[in-house]
């Protein structure tokens, strides 16, 4: 059965994809597989694959010229109407390669962000979407096409040459760069009044980060009973969605599924999705989701790592502590869990084997959690007269009460969890606290 809500109706688009693969790359194959992963996600029909050799990019098109006759043999044979080449082109370069082979061209920067247009469902999403195109399309603004060289304005030797095409575009793309990042900064002060009361309340964020399809969005709705599409195929969801969580001694912290980090994410994309990565900045912890499974796990995690460094070289104060979760251990044998177990004792950061889909190391998780965002908090009992309202009042603004009860005489029994700091406090009110 189709999934309406990211498949579409038959694809217009039939693409030709293209990895250009330097000395230095490793692993070619499996981002040639990550590429027509990215291409379904975008509903475009794939009439062909195939990887090029590359020894020195050529300034002009990037592959070499008997490569580009190749390219012009396979568009007579399959008949595409898109190339998507799998790396950073210049405008230039683009140009070039769209003139030679009279196909509209893409690079993997133009990829993403068409898949991540098609997949902003809210307010926010879209425009953050929008300034990552925006900004992309202001820096493919050369002198590509016949109506960019027309100029205006202008009389006689004496006024110079006037405005042209190409700067009348520029501006018109700034005006409209400089209204969404106006709306943004709005987004980010309606995320930092939400924030600020999630503190008030005491419950600490825990942010999912991690590669696309790693399974961020099954762990999440396996730890909250959400119901975020999960599905397997890149950027399957795109919106952070924020839900409470109950971890395993009764404490509750906020956990936030964020958007999918890539090989080679567009740099336009990480500044236009600030907003959103503040949770990650301000978060107590960060759960690091790996696909285990992947051949290429290890390259994956260094990508996010890249992108987190990316995020906190611009935010003050320590950055926060992170476990991660080794995800969809269902998917190994038994020697190969034994084997990620194992590693998993020696990693430098605290990490646990676990699955998504069977639930596999999910208590453990939880359990680790608490212990994290909650380090130096106690358990303690207090017996409140039924006319001190304002304390127990008190103890639920600022503190996390896990069991209250009423004896027949109006005494209030409360089993509340508290840190040596808000012990002081209470103790300033007038109350002697018990420790259980």
């Amino acid at each position: 059965m189709v999934d309406r809500s990211i498949d579409r109706t038959p694809p217009s688009e039939r693409a030709l994809v293209v990895l250009p693969v330097l000395p230095e790359d490793r692993h070619a194959s499996n981002r040639l597989a990550e590429t027509e992963g990215l291409v379904e996600a975008l509903g475009v029909e794939l009439s062909q694959s195939l990887e090029l050799s590359v020894r020195k990019p050529n300034p002009a098109t990037l592959i070499g010229g008997g490569q580009l006759e190749n390219l012009e043999k396979l568009r007579d044979e399959h008949h595409p109407t898109l190339l998507i080449l799998d790396s950073a082109l210049t405008p230039v370069q683009q140009r070039n390669l769209e003139r030679a082979l009279q196909l509209k061209v893409i690079d993997r920067t133009g990829l993403i962000l068409e898949i991540f247009g098609l997949r902003a469902r809210t307010a926010e999403g879209r425009l953050q979407v929008e300034l990552a195109r925006q900004l992309y399309e202001r820096s493919r603004l050369v002198r590509t096409w016949t109506h960019l060289e027309r100029q205006r304005g202008g009389h006689g030797f004496l006024s110079g040459p006037g405005e042209t095409q190409i700067e009348a575009d520029r501006r018109m793309l700034d005006s409209r760069i400089k209204r969404l990042r106006r709306d943004i900064e709005d987004v980010r002060r309606s995320r930092g009044i939400q924030r600020a009361g999630r503190l008030k309340q005491r419950k600490p964020v825990v942010a999912l980060v991690g590669y696309t399809n790693a399974g961020k969005s099954t762990i999440f709705n396996a730890l909250t009973n959400a119901s975020v599409l999960a599905k397997d195929m890149p950027f399957a969801t795109l919106d952070p969605t924020v839900r409470e969580v109950e971890l395993g001694d009764g404490r509750r912290c906020v956990l936030v599924d964020t958007v999918g980090f890539i090989t080679d994410l567009p740099s336009n994309l990480v500044a236009a999705f600030r907003a959103t990565l503040e949770e990650v900045a301000q978060a107590a912890a960060l759960i690091h989701v790996r696909d285990i499974s992947h051949p290429d796990t290890a390259e994956q995690a260094q990508q996010v790592e890249f992108v987190l460094e990316q995020i906190f070289s611009e935010v003050e104060g320590p950055r926060p502590p992170t476990i991660e979760v080794w995800n969809k251990a269902d998917l190994l044998t038994t020697g190969q869990k034994d084997d990620a177990r194992a590693r998993a004792l020696e990693h430098s950061t605290s990490a646990l084997l676990a699955s998504g889909t069977t639930g596999e190391g999910l208590p453990e998780l939880l359990g680790h959690l608490s212990s994290l965002v909650f380090p130096d908090r106690t358990s303690r009992h207090i017996q409140l007269p039924a006319d001190a309202g304002y304390l127990r009042a008190w103890l639920h603004a600022h503190c996390e009460v896990r069991s209250e009860s009423a004896s027949d005489d109006g005494t209030i029994d409360i089993t509340v969890a508290m840190s040596d700091d808000e012990l002081a406090q209470f103790d300033a009110l007038g109350r002697t606290v018990g420790a259980a």
